[in-house]
């Protein structure tokens, strides 16, 4: 197989058509077209459906994108490496981490990571949603509790659990009697069961905010508008100087965050190197040790 074809054919394919990847990599147009048909030819294969706009990838063409873009980055950064007579990472490391860990402690992971290893441009993008690696160019995702992927391989690096929290102004009404929530999502009437030191107990809520970001739902509870249901790791340093009042733990709420990346054999050294500094930042990853890094 041509290697070379096999390039501009993962050009044009990550770039989602001949002229966007002829206008990102200065080539001329028709000789990405020609050499993709080359490719093609020789394949016996058709790996994209040429429509009158647009131009999508057809099930060979993913497959066969999926499986060779990671394998010619590592080739190029292979040979860069030899060439360059040295082994530290370097080049550009695209990763998509969730938005509360986001808010709380990349910017500081990031700014380590990036005096550790001055040659290697993080790039890190915020997204809750389940983002599409190959597709979207991504070299490392972060997760919390993500379900299971075969295309994809990682491990947990921090723990965490949901607790219920309040302002100590807002007292702990008897059984039955809703309580005033904060909530991250619906905003229907809901029960809580939690576990604590008097045993378990259902606490039932009606929520009077909605709030997208765990950050507000924090803060609104900091000014007791109501109970809400956080993470230790955000809740915790309030919990200790009495800011908030621990009503219990959320039962069945362990969180995971976890690394993904594509399944392959070889880890690039940029994506080693990370993993090898969230070891280091979190070497137990505990909740403790998340709200000990975020601090105030």
């Amino acid at each position: 197989m041509d290697l070379l074809a096999l390039a501009d054919f993962n050009l044009v394919a990550r770039h989602g058509g001949f002229g966007k990847a002829a206008r990102a990599s200065g080539r001329p147009k028709a000789t990405l077209s020609r050499r993709v048909s080359e490719l093609e030819a020789s394949l016996d294969l058709r790996l994209f459906e040429r429509g009158s706009r647009d131009l999508k990838l057809t099930q060979e063409g993913r497959a066969l994108h999926e499986r060779t873009a990671a394998l010619l980055t590592e080739l190029d950064e292979t040979t860069a490496t030899i060439a360059s007579g040295g082994d530290k990472p370097r080049g550009k490391l695209r990763i998509s981490a969730p938005l509360l860990l986001s808010q709380t402690a990349m910017g500081k992971i990031a700014a380590g990571f990036a005096r550790k290893y001055p040659e290697v441009l993080l790039e890190v993008t915020t997204e809750d949603r389940a983002v599409d690696m190959i597709e979207e160019g991504y070299d490392l995702v972060i997760r919390v509790n993500p379900d299971p992927d075969e295309t994809l391989v990682g491990k947990p690096f921090l723990r965490d659990r949901l607790v219920v929290v309040a302002s100590p102004d807002l007292a702990r009404p008897l059984a039955d009697i809703p309580v005033p929530a904060v909530v991250r999502g619906t905003s229907n009437r809901q029960t809580w069961n939690v576990t604590g030191s008097a045993g378990p107990a259902t606490i039932r809520v009606e929520p009077v905010l909605a709030l997208s970001s765990l950050i507000m739902v924090r803060d609104a509870v900091r000014a007791g508008i109501g109970v809400a249901r956080l993470p230790i790791s955000l809740a915790s340093l309030d919990i200790a100087d009495g800011t908030l009042q621990h009503w219990g733990d959320v039962e069945q709420s362990e969180i995971a965050l976890w690394t993904l990346y594509p399944s392959r054999r070889l880890l690039s050294a940029r994506v080693s190197a990370f993993l090898d500094y969230l070891k280091r930042v979190f070497p137990n990853g505990t909740p403790d040790e998340l709200a000990a890094f975020i601090g105030r």
